[in-house]
């Protein structure tokens, strides 16, 4: 039997049919269920079942309402310190997410051998015990051939578990491939504050006790993290402090704001500096964190040098020399012209900023542009001027709730496998073009240029790829060479709960659970000035023939391996993962799935484990499995301030040391000097600039006459991290974005430059870059600048379901998705895709 396009959109809508007339399982969540008793949902028993979501990265603890099976009802988890027992609207997607009759439903091969976009796979039904038995194949076959390191595992959205599927079988595969979805995310916002403090990760923020709020380049109570808490807690800030937006276009939180920076495009940098120039020249600086000239007067004076020996520092490191090498010149007038906010209204905010330190704050986001590590640099650095770093009312580190490590797999990797997995990455990271300087040269992940890797066979061809929770080829910018990506690669299986644009290039497709109602799993994530550790559980029965890719696949795949004569990844598994209350070993995949949560999260249920720990306690695993949540203790202010900073000088470093000595190994090992290291990551500064917050040009991807506007690429409060384009809510509610439309996708236009353009609100309008060309409707809005035109990241799927997709069957799209023309580029530094920030220049034209 053959499963075409049209066949499956047909089955579909038959399985739509019966779920309507009560057949089970019961699909829609909130249609009244009178088969039994006649009476409504709402009137039935049922029972609120702790879980966590993932639509963003703070992975609120959430608890789901579980009716006769059915899922209902979403909130947060009541015990939750984080969210205070609220979720945003993404949460509430969650029911849409579960049912949505086009999941996939069983495994399935790929029949047609020809790879492309509008190709048919033309799906066949198999077993998941044929499925892995092919793939068990496959790694055998590169085992034999000494081969490992050209197998691929893509990650997308992960728990803790993922160290089972992303780290541990590949190492034991013995491939060094594992390349995670994160720097199509955000990885160049971590490099501001690890360069700075040594904190690589999210930023916290103490809202309860904050005057005053910039919030630059994200929309907390809509699209970044946190939204629950912002939501909740922004109004406070508002009414007894001062919040200013910096965005290039109105967003939710601009709209709020007592002011909104309507910010170039790119020009972030010149701006952040702007403010530090004042608020040294004004002498507003926070002297108890930053300390202060030995005279006690201000020597800081617009275009005249410091001696650096007459300014004594207490928890930072090099103010002075940062001033003489970048900021003396860099005054209000000087980024004026470059940011087109008015020198005054940079004045009035940056010392209205600095006269609430230190309960003052830049909330920043991912800034993903080329060079857009040194701007995310300038950003935070004015953090640590006004004292906020790690302070009351300030900017904090993520708090960490207690966890327990897995058992380590060195006595399981055999030497195929270790010499396997000494190999270069496909993605090229750590090298001269691409440092992606996480901690180290190389450290990070280049997700995006993975696709040039495997397309260019640099270090190698890659021959068998795996890969779950993603979906680069519509993620990724210049989405095509993914395209041609996947249909190079001989070999793949996506594990995904839908067929998407990624999946069209699979040769085995495998239902995925869902991880916050289908799958055991932890996850571990802060806000609100407290970490925690929260379940994911079964809540529900999985619908299908759906098996969790992290733990559940990697027992499966471990089993039929062993039959092959590798046992050494079954070897691990089942030895090393016992039960922790029992010390039962796992017999199968649902047994393996239940005792790698537990051990997992041992240190925060077993009372043995957890002697010392100060935040909440359980008395066991079931406790613990009903809360659903251990909260850390709330942020102490200043911990990092008494026992010193992760950096090379252990304090706040205006001029790093620490990226200084990354620079140094960096360059020593491609054997150049640091300047050439630089310019070969396509950065301009030289010499001591370096290593100081500083301004760099921006890029931009076509000429100003030929391509005069520039693209803003913005997020939408309902995506669940792209996974909400075939739930009919988010095209319902789309209207809360500010300036879209419901049911529509559309590219926002300012009025004035419609006009110039003779297009009016609705017509269709082609739009052009270096790349190529899409059509889209257009919004005429006067939250964009002129100059400037903002789409919505989310819509344009020609693979992704009967609502994401206009004609599924057919591969025809649904809107516009801007990723397609977007240029692949990069800011190399942090090893993430450009996305944002305008550096894709387009032209708009009437069609």
């Amino acid at each position: 039997m053959q499963i075409r396009r049209r066949d499956f959109i047909k089955a579909g809508a038959v399985g739509g049919a019966l779920l309507a007339t009560g057949c089970s399982p019961k699909m829609n969540a909130l249609e009244p269920a009178k088969a039994a008793t006649g009476q409504d949902v709402g009137e039935k028993p049922g029972e609120w079942i702790a879980s966590t979501c993932q639509g963003c990265t703070t992975w609120c603890p959430i608890e789901i309402f579980v009716q006769e099976g059915r899922a209902v009802k979403v909130r947060g988890n009541q015990l939750s310190k984080a969210n205070s027992g609220y979720v945003c609207p993404r949460g509430h997607l969650i029911l849409q997410q579960i049912y949505d009759p086009d999941r996939i439903k069983v495994p399935m091969k790929r029949t047609n051998p020809k790879k492309a976009r509008g190709e048919d796979p033309r799906w066949v039904p198999i077993s998941w015990d044929e499925a892995m038995d092919t793939l068990a194949d496959k790694i055998m076959e590169l085992r034999k051939n000494n081969e490992t390191h050209k197998y691929l595992l893509m990650r997308g959205r992960y728990s803790d578990h993922n160290y089972l599927l992303y780290d541990y079988l590949t190492k034991l595969i013995g491939s060094p491939n594992n390349i995670s979805h994160s720097a199509i995310c955000a990885e160049v916002e971590k490099f501001g504050a690890y360069y700075t403090q040594g904190y690589w990760g999210y930023r916290d923020y103490d809202l309860d006790n904050m005057k005053y709020l910039i919030v630059w380049g994200c929309d907390p109570i809509s699209s970044n993290r946190q939204v629950p808490n912002g939501i909740r807690k922004l109004n406070t800030v508002l009414t007894e402090g001062t919040v200013v937006a910096v965005d290039p276009r109105m967003s939710n939180t601009a709209a709020k704001a007592h002011k909104w920076l309507p910010i170039k495009p790119a020009e972030d940098g010149a701006l952040a500096l702007a403010m530090a120039h004042v608020i040294l020249t004004s002498g507003m600086w926070y002297k108890e964190f930053v300390g202060d000239f030995k005279d006690g007067q201000n020597h800081f004076v617009a275009g005249q040098e410091v001696s650096e020996a007459d300014f004594v520092e207490k928890h930072t490191n090099g103010l002075a020399r940062w001033w003489n090498i970048e900021l003396k010149d860099k005054t209000p007038e000087w980024a004026a012209a470059l940011t087109g906010i008015d020198a005054a209204t940079i004045v009035e905010v940056a010392r209205g900023f600095a006269a609430a330190a230190p309960h003052c704050g830049v909330w920043y986001g991912p800034t993903m542009q080329p060079r857009g590590s040194y701007a995310v640099f300038c950003i935070h650095a004015l953090n640590g001027l006004v004292g906020a770093v790690d302070n009351e009312g300030g900017v904090i580190t993520y708090q960490s709730a207690p966890y327990s490590s897995f058992p380590k797999i060195d006595a399981y990797q055999d030497d195929i496998a270790k010499a396997g997995a000494k190999n270069k990455k496909i993605d090229q990271r750590g090298t001269l073009k691409f440092p992606a300087l996480n901690k180290k040269s190389g450290g990070g992940v280049v997700t995006n240029n993975a696709a040039n890797g495997i397309l260019a066979e640099d270090p190698y061809d890659i021959k068998l790829a795996v890969a779950y929770y993603n979906n680069f080829n519509f993620a990724g910018t210049e989405a095509g060479r993914w395209d041609r990506a996947m249909a190079k690669v001989p070999f793949f299986v996506h594990i995904v709960p839908m067929l998407s644009e990624m999946s069209q290039f699979a040769d085995i497709v495998l239902p995925s659970t869902l991880h916050h109602s289908e799958q055991w799993a932890i996850v571990r994530a802060a806000a609100n000035t407290y970490g925690h550790i929260s379940i994911q559980q079964p809540l529900i029965k999985p619908l299908f023939e759906a098996k969790a890719p992290e733990t559940e696949f990697v027992w499966l795949l471990a089993e039929k391996l062993k039959a092959k004569g590798f046992s050494n990844i079954y070897d691990y598994y089942s030895t090393e993962f016992k039960d922790p209350e029992t010390g039962k070993q796992p017999t199968n995949s649902l047994e393996f799935s239940l005792y790698a949560t537990k051990i997992r999260s041992q240190k925060a249920w077993d009372p043995k484990e957890n002697a010392e720990y100060k935040g909440d306690r359980v008395s066991g695993w079931e406790e613990f499995r009903q809360k659903g949540i251990v909260n850390s203790p709330k942020h102490k202010p200043r911990a990092l301030w008494e026992k010193g900073f992760p950096t090379e000088t252990k304090k706040f470093e205006f001029y790093s040391e620490t990226l200084k000595k990354v620079l140094t190994d960096h360059a020593a090992k491609h054997k150049v000097t640091i300047d050439e290291a630089i310019q070969a990551s396509n950065n301009l500064a030289t010499g001591e600039q370096v290593f100081v917050p500083h301004y760099e040009p921006p890029v931009r991807h076509g000429s100003r006459v030929d391509y005069p506007f520039d693209l803003i690429d913005m997020k939408s409060r309902f995506n669940r991290e792209g996974r909400s384009a075939n739930l009919p809510w988010y095209y319902t509610f789309k209207k809360c974005d500010p300036g879209d439309l419901v049911d529509q996708d559309v590219i926002q236009i300012n009025p004035d430059d419609a006009a110039r353009l003779g297009i009016a609100e609705g017509d269709t309008v082609k739009v052009t870059s270096v790349v190529g060309s899409l059509n889209v409707r257009a919004r005429l809005w006067e939250g964009v600048q002129p100059g400037t035109a903002a789409k919505c990241f989310g819509q344009g799927h020609w693979a992704y379901g009967r609502v994401a997709t206009k004609d599924f069957k057919s591969f025809i799209p649904r809107g516009a998705n801007f990723n397609e023309i977007m240029p692949d580029d990069y800011d190399r530094l942090s090893g993430s895709t450009a996305r944002n920030c305008g550096f894709t220049g387009v032209r708009i034209e009437k069609v």
